[in-house]
């Protein structure tokens, strides 16, 4: 378009098409470059086509409606496009980015003394998810676990120190409610935390058991989402404990903090409560105490300085926006966060109960993220057994687990990450529709076809790797391939909005894609001319929903079902 109208950041704008009888892609730019040259759009059309140099790629470009662009690949493209995917077993032929960047994710965040809860599994699922894509981008990747474990709740857990994680935490809610009312309890507990935070023996001693044991059970749920950290990734509250200090005293040395009703405060610009007052970030309160801005800012600077990230994404509940936004301008006023620093926040919805409401027990307390784990695994057992019961117990256990666990992690990324959803056992193992069952199936079915291809003569890994040459002339091929070779755009989409449900959508399109193909087009039965090119459609839609469930959504598949 530059070479049309001399115009430096001329934008094509070329996006897939939005009906495919319109062609496989859209160039949408010339309407706006027409209006800015204030020339015809449908004129400056008819000469960006002449002057393009598509014809390797597409058919003649067509016109339509005011100026828009229809572009239609060309089969031979599709079919070169798709040997040089089938060379590339690891990567699929996408490539990765040629501007790396270290970047900190920072997610799940459980509390010490307190089991995981379904509130933690969104943070932790959609956090692991963003990982394997960025680090698929080929950028290094640092998670960290930010789990709480400071301040005053410590001082609530030691105040009656019970080594049970399940007493411990109904004893949280008992003292929370005593110290509404109670000033000698509440002073108690101050003095306990402030034991603790001296460096007392036996206040850290039994912290440090509660830590423990806390973290062996938050990593046997880890282990069965999928191995999310290792005891490295844990870098919480704690960790940071020696820097606050350091923080508060430098925000005061720029004239950042001021004091305000004896606590320390920022008052970054911009941020009015309801009177239209400024809004202050407090970093340390009257008594002294240090708060989780504090923690946040220390573990921004710690983060760039020391881990030299180039960007640090927050994966929490929306209900956390305002804080962060706060806590974001404040480390950039501080001069943490260099410009070319990127500090995102990526929030999601809750997950509610059938009743429309957060999934909650019949007693009202949060649904335990193992209890709701283990369910899955059982209720996929049991269709497992309906389905097939002659298969060895180690082979349902294997397949009810990858098969409940991954139902639970794909209807979450099915869902737009920033919407509620309801959770339903019975709709996410479904075995139609747009589950990972569905998915699962749809990979073991092609496993399935491919096994039947193979002969003594000649194994299905050889006649594959000899492939040399493709014939897409069936229109429900051509689909089906035009549609392997667009796997690098949605991987692209997913990283760049960090929304694992441009992956779910792509992939099922690709299977509901597959089954038109498998359909229309016998694969075993047909002549020499046509099995090398279906046995290979077959290979890379299994390869592609394989990677983009097993290495981008963390979900596993299974050779059968």
């Amino acid at each position: 378009m530059a070479a049309v109208s001399s115009q430096s950041g001329c934008a094509a704008i070329v996006q897939p098409a939005t009906d495919a009888k319109f062609g496989d892609y859209q160039a949408n730019g010339v309407m706006a470059l027409a209006k800015k040259l204030k020339v015809d759009p449908r004129k400056l059309a008819e000469d960006v086509v002449k002057k393009s140099e598509l014809d390797d790629i597409c058919q003649p470009p067509e016109i339509a409606g005011p100026g828009f662009i229809n572009l239609r690949l060309k089969p031979e493209f599709v079919a070169a496009n798709l040997l040089e995917i089938n060379k590339d077993a690891a990567r699929l032929g996408i490539e990765k980015t040629d501007k790396p960047k270290t970047i900190v994710v920072d997610f799940s965040g459980p509390n010490i003394a307190k089991q995981m809860h379904v509130g933690h599994l969104r943070s932790t699922i959609i956090g692991d998810c963003i990982c394997r894509v960025l680090e698929f981008e080929g950028h290094k990747v640092i998670r960290q676990n930010h789990i709480g474990d400071w301040g005053l709740q410590m001082g609530m857990m030691l105040y009656k120190r019970v080594e049970d994680l399940a007493a411990l935490e109904n004893h949280y809610k008992t003292i929370s409610d005593i110290m509404v009312t109670d000033e000698d309890v509440t002073e108690n507990v101050r003095k306990s935390t402030a034991r603790l935070q001296q460096g007392h023996k036996a206040e850290k001693e039994y912290w440090e058991r509660v830590r423990r044991a806390t973290l062996k059970t938050c990593f046997e749920i880890y282990d069965m989402l999928g191995g999310v950290f290792t005891k490295e990734d844990v870098r919480g509250e704690s960790f940071y404990k020696d820097m606050l200090v350091g923080v508060v005293g430098e925000l005061k040395k720029k004239k950042l903090a001021v004091e305000s009703e004896g606590a320390v405060c920022i008052f970054p610009e911009g941020f009015k409560n309801k009177e239209g007052e400024a809004l202050p970030l407090i970093v340390q309160k009257s008594d002294g105490a240090y708060l989780y801005a504090t923690t946040d800012l220390a573990a921004i600077r710690y983060r760039i300085s020391k881990l030299k990230a180039d960007r640090i994404i927050y994966v929490t509940d929306a209900r956390q926006k305002l804080h962060f936004e706060m806590v974001f301008a404040t480390a950039h006023m501080a001069g943490w966060a260099k410009e070319k620093s990127e500090l995102i926040h990526v929030t999601f919805g809750s997950v509610l109960g059938e009743d429309g409401k957060p999934l909650k027990t019949r007693e009202g307390e949060n649904v335990k993220l193992k209890e709701l784990l283990n369910e899955a695994v059982e209720r996929a057992h049991k269709i497992v057994n309906e389905k097939n019961p002659d298969l060895p117990k180690d082979k349902k256990d294997e397949i009810a687990k990858a098969v409940g666990i991954g139902a639970v992690k794909y209807a979450d990324f099915s869902n737009n990450r920033t919407s509620d959803y309801i959770f339903s056992f019975d709709k996410m193992l479904a075995m139609d529709g747009n589950t990972a069952p569905y998915m699962q199936y749809a990979y073991a079915r092609i496993k399935s076809i491919e096994r039947k291809a193979q002969t003594k003569q000649v194994p299905i890994e050889e006649e594959l790797a000899s492939v040399k040459k493709l014939s897409l002339s069936e229109p429900a091929e051509v689909d089906l391939a035009k549609y392997l070779i667009r796997y690098g755009e949605a991987v692209e989409a997913a990283a760049a909005d960090y929304r694992p449900n441009y992956l779910t959508s792509y992939l099922y399109d690709l299977a509901q894609k597959f089954s038109a193909f498998y359909t229309n087009c016998p694969v075993l039965d047909a002549g020499p001319d046509k099995r090398p090119t279906r046995l290979l459609l077959c290979d890379l839609t299994a390869r592609t929903i394989r990677h983009g469930l097993s290495e981008l959504l963390g979900i596993e598949v299974v050779e059968q079902m």
